[in-house]
């Protein structure tokens, strides 16, 4: 095998341990404790507490009014039938990039597809019953305000008709952060016991679900600092929790903490007020296919004539990274910038996207700042980049002398190796120089390939003409030759998009070419036909790929051809292009 090929397996193979390893050293938490001293005295039967409250069975007979929501960036409704948020779109993205496309649902009330809303109540002490307590049949009436908005709080109020008046006021910012306050007043006789809770439910996965390994979909939850992860699939596979009665984790926070549900772009999370306990219960109900996150409250305890209230925070809407910034520094809320799947390499990623933001802020075009941002990147690497490009320049003066030692050594793999080593220490070249560089760019490249495939920013992001959506495959095909005749490409799902691709993946597959012709070809000829196919390959299977990282990596390739070709022509291995493309000189 040729040592440059066989130097950029080993990179790839080193590169491949350090991720391994890291996984091993550092696993995702499991952390789970019992459930709060509190709790233990409140009322939960294993079936019927559990789905009291988490959602009706059945639709209700009576319709009660909506109270509208009406944000700068917020569309929605209140359902008064247990008090619940469940009907919540966002103005600011809309489903598609046609004019006419519908904005982005994100809450949506039980008895449709998909349903996923938030709601809030109180478990019952043990001298009480659930009938004591609002749950998510109570008929709530509205006592103050009548459209929920940043300058306008919505009071709704419901009474057990045993002494104790519950109400809940819902607040709302400009951005995504709904405050809603839960109060009990006990005007009769008896001392009540009960404790809040704030849930969010889903029923069902969701369809849009991209089941990919670089984008987390799924549960997030964050207790005393340590973030933990858990799709689909990982919730279903918790074990049954007797208090529960049903597949749960119970997780005790003691000082700030937040959990919920997040899809790619968006997410609906319950925040706790930071510096209070709470337990945190993640738990899947496979009767009715039902996802959970709820933030159980100390319990309190309220006497004749006395009122306890208690209240937590819901985030629902887009994870934007200056919002969430935002609401981390203002409300503190511990890690919520981590409601982006940051990735191992977080240490690459979070610097790389805010130059990315930083970049956009100025060009105003989020293609272009992609272009910009790969030229810096490799002006930074420029370094490691001349050592490895050096070190590939003063092999290739080794090639005729290489091959004469291959020739003189036959079949002989230990005198080759032998006579292999005399000559690089003769020459003094190490093989292995130009490896470590390589190495060392892997985790850049795979955070930049995160920051472009999960970040909001890219969604929809235009470029220029028919690249409107930069989180999206390249829209055009060879199909309708780009363009020029009538018809329409075929579908990015179909499989026809696969062999019919876009101008950018053959742009792609070009520059890698070129780029891999400024190294000798190997001299077996199974290395050298995998080398010469190797970008025609990488041509259609990455045509699917996000249009802005395809963009990136033709950008990468296309200024590494020019640094590599530069740097070996200044040390006098000046590459034959010609040569290595199959084509002769004409001799004078």
């Amino acid at each position: 095998m040729d040592d440059q090929n066989r130097n950029l397996l080993l990179a790839f193979a080193l590169s491949l341990l350090v991720l391994v390893g890291w996984m091993y050293m550092f696993p995702p938490p499991e952390t789970t404790a019992p459930a709060t001293q509190d709790a233990a005295d409140l009322t939960l039967p294993p079936a019927e507490g559990a789905q009291t409250m988490a959602e009706a069975d059945a639709p209700a007979a009576e319709e009660l009014p909506r109270v509208s929501i009406e944000t700068p960036r917020l569309k929605g409704s209140i359902n008064m039938l247990g008090g619940r948020i469940d009907d919540l779109s966002m103005k600011d993205y809309f489903e598609t990039t046609d004019p006419d496309s519908d904005i982005v649902h994100l809450l949506t009330p039980e008895g449709q597809n998909e349903a996923f809303y938030a709601m809030q109540g109180w478990r019952p002490g043990r001298d009480m019953t659930w009938d004591d307590v609002p749950g998510a049949n109570t008929p709530w009436q509205v006592v103050e305000g009548s459209t929920l908005s940043p300058d306008s709080p919505v009071t709704i109020a419901w009474e057990n008709g045993a002494g104790l008046r519950f109400t809940r006021t819902f607040a709302v910012d400009e951005n995504y952060m709904f405050t809603i306050t839960q109060a009990v007043e006990n005007t009769g006789t008896d001392t009540a016991r009960m404790a809040p809770y704030s849930l969010l439910s889903r029923h069902g996965e969701p369809s849009d679900l991209e089941n990919f390994f670089i984008s987390h979909e799924g549960f997030i939850e964050v207790a005393d600092g340590t973030l933990t992860e858990e799709d689909y699939g990982a919730v279903r596979d918790f074990r049954v929790d007797e208090r529960e009665g049903t597949h749960a984790r119970v997780v005790d926070v003691q000082e700030n903490g937040w959990l919920g549900i997040a899809d790619k772009y968006w997410m609906a999370m319950i925040v706790p007020v930071p510096g209070e306990s709470f337990s945190a219960v993640s738990r899947y109900v496979p009767a009715r296919d039902v996802y959970q996150t709820r933030a159980d409250l100390p319990s309190v305890t309220v006497g004749p004539g006395e009122r306890a209230q208690a209240q937590t925070m819901l985030f629902a809407g887009a994870k934007e990274w200056t919002t969430l910034r935002t609401y981390e520094a203002e409300l503190g809320i511990d890690r919520f910038i981590d409601a982006i799947d940051w990735g191992w390499f977080f240490f690459l990623t979070k610097p790389i996207f805010a130059t990315l933001y930083f970049i956009e802020g100025l060009i105003g075009n989020m293609g272009w700042s992609i272009i910009v941002l790969t030229l810096l990147i490799k002006a930074v690497l420029l370094p490691l980049a001349w050592k490895s490009y050096v070190s590939m320049a003063r092999m290739k003066e080794l090639q005729p002398e290489m091959l004469a030692l291959k020739e003189r050594a036959g079949d002989d793999r230990q005198k080759l190796q032998t006579e292999m080593m005399k000559l690089y220490k003769e020459k003094k070249v190490n093989p292995a120089a130009g490896c470590l560089p390589i190495l060392l760019q892997i985790p850049i490249f795979f955070s930049l390939y995160k920051v472009i495939f999960v970040t909001i920013d890219l969604r929809h992001a235009e470029w220029f003409g028919v690249f409107n959506d930069l989180s999206a495959p390249d829209p055009t095909s060879i199909f309708n030759l780009f363009g020029v005749f009538p018809w329409d490409a075929p579908a990015p799902d179909s499989f026809l998009s696969l062999i019919f691709i876009g101008i950018l993946p053959i742009f792609l597959g070009i520059s890698m070419f070129f780029q891999m012709r400024l190294n000798p070809a190997p001299t077996e000829p199974i290395q050298q036909a995998v080398m010469t196919w190797m970008p025609w390959m990488f041509m259609f299977m990455l045509g699917w790929f996000a249009s802005g990282l395809v963009l990136y990596w033709i950008a990468n390739n296309t200024i590494t051809f020019i640094q590599q070709y530069s740097i070996m022509t200044m040390h006098g291995s000046r590459p034959d292009l010609l040569g290595n493309l199959g084509v002769k000189k004409k001799k004078s």
